[in-house]
């Protein structure tokens, strides 16, 4: 795997619009979307940061189940 970069939140979401994700509410400083699977509905938070921490984007796309 590859080192994850460092991207700011809105970079993020637009990626994440791109796979599918739907941007369902913020609040503060959080921002939720959420993707319908067959068999599931996958949740996630992006801290709307300039930039999101690698780690913290790590484990984004392991919630994401993408991979870079």
């Amino acid at each position: 795997m590859s080192k994850v970069p460092s991207l700011s939140y809105d970079r993020i979401i637009r990626a994440l619009q791109r796979d599918g994700w739907v941007v369902v509410r913020q609040k503060g400083s959080h921002i939720r979307l959420q993707k319908h699977t067959l068999s599931e509905t996958l949740k996630i938070t992006i801290p709307a940061h300039r930039p999101v921490k690698r780690s913290t984007l790590s484990h984004i796309l392991k919630q994401a189940r993408l991979a870079i």
